[in-house]
């Protein structure tokens, strides 16, 4: 990949910038490299010599948003473990991440874009699964897999237990800030949301 991409640097960051403005603002067929070098100020040969194609930039976009929402879910979850013993609680305070993470507008506005996009686009549907959800299962799975073997869960498949809570999590605030309808997004809201999710997923995976 390329050396904009790989490398924190003003340039970088104005590619970036620029790309989600428009991509946002305008979907992602209807923006061209040209459009998205003018706004970083850019030569469009630099663009393309650094980023590659569009899809390349814009699953740079979406791994951004993820690792500045979830990178340190990880170090949560392991931490809440080593202090508390309490796979519930870790659950509680990686699902508050996951939610806050689904209400925030920038990652609403990537999902809406990729739906209205996919079906031109195929190959932004895969980028954005490849780089966004994907990759969080892969992350997610392999910690309630150690979970198992650790005799916090109940042994089962990781992925689909990982699968379940996720959908628990979601449960119907997805569809609604999907579709522009409002949800109660204040804290004691979540807390109870994600609250109720753990307590199905317990019920199924626990082994108290």
């Amino acid at each position: 990949m390329s050396a904009i991409l790989e490398t924190e640097s003003p340039k970088r960051q104005a590619v970036l910038d620029a790309a989600a403005t428009l991509f946002m603002a305008h979907g992602y067929g209807d923006v061209s490299m040209d459009a998205i070098a003018r706004e970083a100020s850019v030569s469009k040969a630099t663009l393309y010599a650094h980023c590659g194609s569009k899809v390349q930039l814009f699953a740079t976009i979406i791994n951004e948003t993820c690792r500045s929402k979830m990178v340190a879910a990880d170090v949560l979850v392991e931490t809440e473990i080593a202090s508390t013993s309490d796979v519930g609680e870790a659950l509680r305070a990686f699902g508050i991440r996951v939610t806050q993470f689904l209400l925030e507008p920038t990652t609403q506005a990537i999902y809406r874009v990729v739906v209205a996009e996919c079906v031109r686009f195929p190959e932004l549907a895969q980028s954005f699964y490849d780089s966004g959800p994907a990759h969080f299962r892969a992350f997610f799975s392999g910690w309630i897999g150690r979970q198992m073997r650790a005799g916090r869960l109940r042994e089962g498949d990781p992925t689909v237990a990982a699968e379940q809570f996720v959908a628990l999590v979601r449960g119907d605030i997805h569809l609604r800030i999907s579709i522009g309808l409002s949800v109660p997004h204040d804290a004691a809201a979540i807390e109870r949301h994600v609250g109720d999710a753990v307590d199905t997923f317990l019920r199924a995976f626990g082994t108290g």
